[in-house]
């Protein structure tokens, strides 16, 4: 397909980064908690694999117990992630940064990157093709990731004051239909791909694909978990 002879001819390098660090305070070890069987990381791992994009998938971590779950469903763990990007003020972007940095010091640089959380066993590795494929049928963009629509329309959205009394934060659209009001979306918070060189340099321009609310669920509390299991259930038939 021309999709492949685009990936063949540039012979881009491509790496995976799943960061997982040791702590977690809503959710104890969650980046290696039990999901429908086995460890929730093991499903970013899996995806990242069965894609064939990658020349290598390793998971920033800071916690020995972590790594060795990673590398047992075939991720690498190079090195270990500073306490300068464990801590709970570190970003994504500190984290990306730090692990670009690493394999530069090694003399290993590549093309492309894809940050994929650890807790997102609902992506599948036909989404990452298609993220993969639109950033680089596009100069332009330098970032694509997924979407989703606001499953309520949120120019409707209430505000509350100190007293608990509420309004319409834009009242102007009282009295809009549904359908004719703008659709909207929110990011997915499941993977990110990268062209390294722009994301470095600050030269964002974002493009993004649309994945279907099924395939989406911020795992933050139990009941965030249960829902995403329900949700697997449904979209595996189980």
């Amino acid at each position: 397909t021309l999709f492949r002879s685009i990936i063949d001819k540039n012979r881009m390098k491509n790496l995976a980064i799943i960061p997982a660090r040791g702590g977690s305070k809503r959710i104890p070890r969650k980046n290696i908690k039990l999901f429908m069987g086995k460890p929730i990381i093991a499903y970013s791992i899996e995806a990242a694999l069965q894609t064939g994009l990658f020349d290598e998938v390793m998971v920033s971590t800071d916690d020995e117990e972590v790594a060795e779950v990673a590398c047992e469903y075939g991720a690498s763990v190079p090195f270990m992630r500073s306490e300068k990007t464990a801590n709970d003020y570190a970003t994504l972007a500190d984290v990306l940064h730090e692990v670009i940095n690493k394999y530069a010091e090694n003399g290993e640089r590549f093309d492309n990157m894809c940050c994929i959380l650890a807790t997102a066993p609902l992506i599948t590795s036909e989404q990452l093709l298609a993220a993969f494929e639109k950033l680089q049928i596009s100069d332009e963009l330098s970032t694509v990731y997924p979407v989703v629509q606001f499953s309520y329309p949120v120019q409707r959205c209430l505000q509350m004051n100190d007293k608990g009394l509420v309004s319409m934060k834009w009242p102007e659209y009282l009295c809009s239909r549904s359908q004719d009001l703008e659709t909207l979306y929110h990011d997915s918070g499941t993977f990110y791909w990268h062209k390294v060189e722009k994301w470095c340099s600050g030269d964002i321009v974002r493009g993004a694909i649309v994945m279907n609310e099924l395939n989406v669920q911020d795992i933050d509390t139990e009941t965030d978990w249960r829902l995403a299991e329900l949700k697997y259930s449904i979209l595996n038939e189980l």
